[in-house]
């Protein structure tokens, strides 16, 4: 057993499905987004989700992430089960735990970088001057220039503006980062740098999940579920690793 893998066995779970489905109702049609799910993450781990569009990754995405519940099924993150939580209770619980990075940015377009990192902690009532103090720390863990700081985001390469994203998901220092298609906007080369700071943060700890249909983006991960039409077809450590 390799060093990794022998950490990752003494971890907890972070993540536990178990036959989860997810049942949309709609004009008198049902769709099955997901279809009897099942499978756990450890703390420390660093998984792909891949398949096509209309896979089911989205809404899986969505359940693990704490932005909805299944229809039936059982989920656990850090071992409390998030199924049948309220809105307010699951927003809490993305309060804390939970962090986003999108393909789209979603920053605030005339704010600067430091207000748009500070934001999750405004909306978490923390005073100003360690709001600043936070949101620092959190660029300078993703690598972004100091002179970039008060810059207003419209003005940064995408490069360095999904690095503000990826600053703004660590600000509430969460024990799980979910990335959604996070290089879908940028060129190959600032693609590359923005998985290495995915491979960073991983090292230090963090768990990463990973959205994508895109196989040379998931092949950074170092396990990948495949999922189809709601189900998996695959889950397996990824011997093609970059």
């Amino acid at each position: 057993m390799e060093e990794g893998e022998a950490h990752l066995a003494k971890t907890y779970l972070m993540i536990e499905c178990q036959h989860l489905s997810k049942v949309y109702d709609g004009s008198g049609a049902e769709t099955v987004a997901l279809n009897d799910v099942s499978f756990t993450i450890k703390d420390g781990e660093y998984v792909a989700i891949m398949g096509p569009s209309g896979s089911g990754k989205s809404t899986l995405m969505h359940v693990l992430g704490a932005l909805d519940t299944p229809t039936s099924g059982h989920y656990r993150l850090d071992g409390k089960d998030l199924s049948r939580l309220t809105d307010d209770e699951l927003a809490e619980t993305r309060k804390k735990k939970i962090g986003f990075v999108f393909q789209s940015f979603n920053l605030l377009p005339r704010a600067t970088v430091l207000r748009n990192v500070e934001l999750p902690l405004v909306y978490a009532d923390v005073p100003q001057s360690e709001r600043e103090k936070a949101a620092r720390k959190a660029l300078k863990e993703v690598g972004l220039e100091e002179d970039r700081y008060y810059h207003l985001s419209n003005q940064l390469s995408g490069g360095q503006m999904q690095r503000v994203a990826i600053a703004r998901a660590l600000v509430n220092n969460p024990s799980l980062i979910f990335a959604d298609e996070p290089t879908g906007n940028l060129d190959t080369k600032t693609g590359e740098i923005v998985m290495a700071t995915f491979e960073r943060l991983n090292h230090q700890g963090k768990t990463i999940i990973l959205i994508t249909h895109e196989a040379d983006v998931a092949h950074h991960a170092r396990r990948i579920i495949h999922i189809r039409d709601g189900a998996i077809i695959e889950d397996k450590m990824n011997s093609k690793r970059h």
